[in-house]
Parts: C-alpha cells; structure tokens; sequence
C-alpha cells in the first residue's frame, strides 16, 4: 500500500556528503526515504509543514531537522505564503564517522544525537541561529576539506544545543537507547507486548521494584508515564499500519491493543494532530509535497 518513495541521492561513495543550497517557491518533492543521514535547513517557510514519521508539523520562520536513514520525510507547502524560501540539504552515510570513532568520549554527544536521528530531531529557533551561521559558511568555502571541519562544527554544537525527537521510535523502528538496564528490560517487554493489557503490578515486578517507585522511577528516565509510553507504542504501531498496509481503520485500532475506535480516534489526534484517516491520506495524497 505505501506510495513513499525510496530515493537514491546523489551521493557518491568516495565523498563525505552531498550539499545542495537552493532558493524556490514552492516544496515539490513526495514524502520519500533514503539510506543516508539528512540534515535540512529551510528559512522563510511559515506556514509550510514538516512530516517525519509519523509527526506532522507546522513551521515557523525556520526549520532544522536532522533525519535518519530509511525514515520517510518530506517538507510540504501547506499553508507557506512566501515566495522565497532558502533550502539547505546535506546527505551524509552513515558510516561517515565510524562506529569507533562515535563511541570515544568527545564524540559522545554528537553519537547521541544521531541515534535519536533515527526517529527524526529538529532544534529551537537559538540553536537554527547558531548552526545557521556555520551552515552559511560551509556552503561558500571551495576546499572540501574545510567544509568537512565545517560540517562537524555544526553537528557538534547542534548535539548540545535542546533537540526533540520527533517520529515515535515504533514507527521508525529505532532502537531502544536508555542508559538504564531496567528501562530497556520494560520498553522492549512492552514493545513485544502492546498489544494486550499490561498491569503496572506486572511491569514493576520485571524491573524489580514496587509499583510506586517504579512509576516515579519510569517517568524520570523517560519523561513520560507508564501509560502515556504505552499509548504512543500503539500509535506509533498504528501509524506504520496505515501507511504500510491496506487494513481498515478499525481493524489496525483493535490490532495494536485498542478497544474502542471512539478512544483510538480520539488518542491518535490528540497525539498527531490529525486523524488516523487525514494521516493515512498524507502518504496516499497525490498533491505536490515538498
């Protein structure tokens, strides 16, 4: 059933990366993925609207989004009424920074940020600012070595800078990436298992703990309750479903543990801003996309 489109970008396997600075009017590229990191920058696209996954979001005046490999993605027009928006791409592979080199110390923050890549981040306007300027830079040097510097410059400050994740990791199909061996024992139990009832009793006996401390204990390490971890698990299931397959809506909320497609409805646009059937029609749709 899904209509994305696998991109083959134009990266070549003897360079770093592939850099494209470009002014339009319009967003006109499908939803699609590819096998590459991308960092986009877009400037002068309020109005205009980010998908990642399974989030669907309005911009500002500026965007900057870090994508990871095989996560669909595109920019659309949306509601943008300016004429002209400035758009920065860069394709990276994955394999740009090696795994030994990602895991040494001063390589810490910059590893986290591209494992949280895998659902999609995107930044604060402060941190677009600061990146921006670098960005600017790196698009009018001629050494390409000096663009590499340049190029990790940006992803350095933009690992410090706050950055939030933006597609569900059950969507995107991320790995699990807690620093805690209890949390990662309960997300993949619930990962394996979302789709029947789950007792907070059960949960906090596999982590070892009692039910109050375990929730209190959840909630700092993920930043969200038992329940609400839960439910965008579901979601996230759901939306993979809408667009992978050819289920009914009411088929796929029974399928990825809800009872009721009122409470299913209601959760998935509260969680993604639309309804399952709008969602489903922004991978389907035939409108230009950007």
């Amino acid at each position: 059933m899904s209509k994305v489109i696998t991109e083959i970008t134009p990266l070549n396997e003897k360079d770093c990366f592939y850099l494209v600075d470009r002014h339009k009017t319009t967003f006109v590229y499908p939803i699609h993925r590819h096998s590459e990191y991308e960092l986009n920058f877009v400037s002068n696209c309020r109005g205009a609207r980010r998908i990642v996954g399974d989030s669907i979001e309005d911009l500002g005046d500026f965007d900057m989004a870090i994508i990871g490999p095989g996560l669909e993605h595109c920019w659309e027009h949306a509601q943008c009424d300016q004429s002209d928006k400035r758009e920065i791409t860069i394709q990276f592979s994955p394999t740009l920074l090696s795994n030994e080199l990602l895991l040494k110390n001063q390589m810490h923050s910059i590893n986290k940020m591209f494992k949280a890549a895998e659902k999609g981040v995107a930044f604060d306007y402060e941190a677009i600012m600061k990146a921006y300027s670098i960005l600017d830079e790196l698009v009018r040097i001629p050494n390409d070595f000096i663009r590499l510097l340049r190029l990790l410059e940006i992803f350095y400050h933009l690992s410090l800078a706050p950055y939030r994740t933006l597609a569900s990791h059950t969507f995107a199909n991320a790995t699990v990436t807690s620093d805690s061996r209890r949390v990662n024992k309960v997300e993949e139990m619930i990962k394996e298992n979302f789709r029947r009832t789950l007792t907070l009793e059960e949960l906090s006996s596999l982590a070892g703990m009692t039910p109050t401390a375990f929730s209190r204990f959840f909630k700092q390490r993920t930043g969200r309750t038992l329940s609400e971890y839960i439910i965008d698990i579901r979601l996230g299931y759901a939306a993979r479903q809408l667009v992978d397959t050819t289920m009914t809506i009411a088929e796929i909320c029974y399928d990825c543990g809800f009872n009721n497609i009122s409470n299913f409805n209601r959760a998935f646009k509260a969680h993604k801003g639309c309804s399952p059937k709008v969602f489903r029609e922004h991978y389907l749709k035939k409108k230009v996309l950007v």
